[in-house]
């Protein structure tokens, strides 16, 4: 008997179906996509029954949401959209959504608010038209009721779980998971071209954690962090490209890189860009040719408008926008105005020494001298020397090179007429 029941057990374990589960949290970006990849390379592996994808998200970018659409359209694995009680979709989680091949909401929630925000004047109702078009498309796809769908992007409609469920938004409510999954069982999908049956009476839950890859994508995508690398990145190089030697200029070009990786991501204003860039090229021409600070001011405005018509993303929730403004403005002008007095402020002191510490052809006086090596005094300053001639403490001398605090200096025969100090002329 015993041996039956350990028979009948593992009979059950062994034909139980793996159900694959990732939780999407927070604004979709790059790092989503490869959360989500990862995913499905798992539930690959394992021959996975399902691959159930948890979303709690109130927007993202628009080409990072593209792409986990197009994995789901083109996924051999069935792909289960599910929000569950005190989670959130909206925008860009509304697109995913659509494009699962079954979609379940908790009861207590919504889906739907996908219009376009935060668009630069004039190209905003050929976005809007756009994605409108998107969504559209990809509810016919998946079977589900397109002019509603469309609605969510031009009307910028919301609906309630139970309203989404009636309107044939989505196919399924469920206030758990485990609820979820036996709404799951038997249900009927089509996986290219070809019907297929979901088994879910017996399963196993896989869930799978966020790789360090697409944290890393998710931090250099964010489109806030991105510019504060850009601002970081333009400026340290700057610095370093004017004051060699402290390795600032590779920090910055490394800052610069990254930044730009980021950006390669997010939907870009080409007026933000040209004003970042012309303000950068008014900072350059400050260093060049001192005006006093006229065009450094000219600089920091430059970047600050640039900043604010920067990030041009449909799909991102108002609220980022509302932050992103702020936080842009408030650290792009922090970080420009700080690191312009800094460069500014450097390339004076630069000048001064230089203007101060250039001795070549002056004459001076020596302290003393021993060995090859001594001091001498030059124009009242107190420099260290070195000649191959034999030197001796009086001596008028003339410096002849410098390499950096030490002068290479020769012996001026005849005194007559010179002051010590005083330029040879040839």
């Amino acid at each position: 008997m015993k041996t039956f029941i350990l028979l009948f057990l593992l009979l059950t374990v062994a034909s139980a179906g793996e159900i694959v589960v990732v939780k999407i949290k927070g604004e979709i970006n790059e790092g989503t996509v490869v959360e989500i990849q990862n995913a499905y390379e798992v539930a690959k592996k394992e021959n996975a029954e399902i691959l159930l994808v948890e979303l709690d998200t109130p927007g993202g970018l628009f080409s990072s949401t593209q792409k986990i659409v197009e994995m789901f359209l083109r996924s051999e694995i069935p792909v289960v959209a599910y929000v569950e009680r005190g989670s959130i979709c909206a925008s860009a989680g509304t697109v995913i959504l659509l494009s699962s091949h079954i979609a379940a909401l908790a009861n207590g929630t919504a889906v739907g608010a996908a219009t376009p925000v935060g668009m630069t004047p004039g190209t905003e109702n050929k976005t809007i038209n756009y994605i409108a078009s998107y969504v559209k498309d990809l509810a016919s796809v998946r079977g589900r009721n397109a002019e509603v769908a469309e609605k969510f992007v031009t009307e910028g409609l919301s609906l309630t779980a139970r309203e989404a469920y009636e309107l044939g938004i989505v196919e399924i409510l469920a206030n758990s998971r485990d609820e979820l999954i036996k709404e799951l069982d038997g249900r009927k999908i089509a996986i290219n071209g070809m019907e297929k049956i979901l088994d879910t009476k017996t399963y196993r839950i896989i869930e799978v954690g966020r790789p360090l890859k697409a944290e890393i994508y998710s931090f250099i995508s964010n489109p806030a962090i991105a510019v504060v690398m850009l601002m970081v990145g333009i400026y340290l190089l700057i610095f370093g490209l004017t004051s060699p030697g402290m390795f600032a200029e590779i920090i910055g070009a490394i800052l610069l890189l990254l930044a730009l990786a980021g950006l390669g991501f997010v939907n870009l204003d080409y007026l933000g860009i040209l004003l970042i860039f012309l303000g950068i090229i008014f900072l350059i021409a400050e260093i060049l040719t001192p005006t006093y600070g006229a065009l450094s001011v000219a600089s920091i405005i430059s970047i600050m408008l640039g900043l604010m018509v920067l990030v041009k993303e449909p799909l991102m929730p108002q609220e980022f926008y509302d932050f992103f403004l702020k936080f842009a403005i408030g650290i792009g002008v922090g970080i420009a105005v700080v690191m312009t007095f800094i460069i500014i402020k450097i390339i004076k002191v630069r000048r001064k020494r230089s203007s101060v510490g250039e001795v070549v052809g002056l004459r001076g006086e020596v302290l003393e001298f021993k060995d090859g090596h001594g001091f001498a005094k030059i124009r009242g300053e107190i420099w260290s020397i070195e000649s191959e001639e034999k030197l001796s403490k009086g001596d008028e001398i003339l410096v002849i090179s410098r390499d950096g605090l030490k002068l290479k200096v020769r012996r001026v025969e005849d005194r007559r007429g010179a002051q010590s100090g005083d330029r040879e002329v040839a």
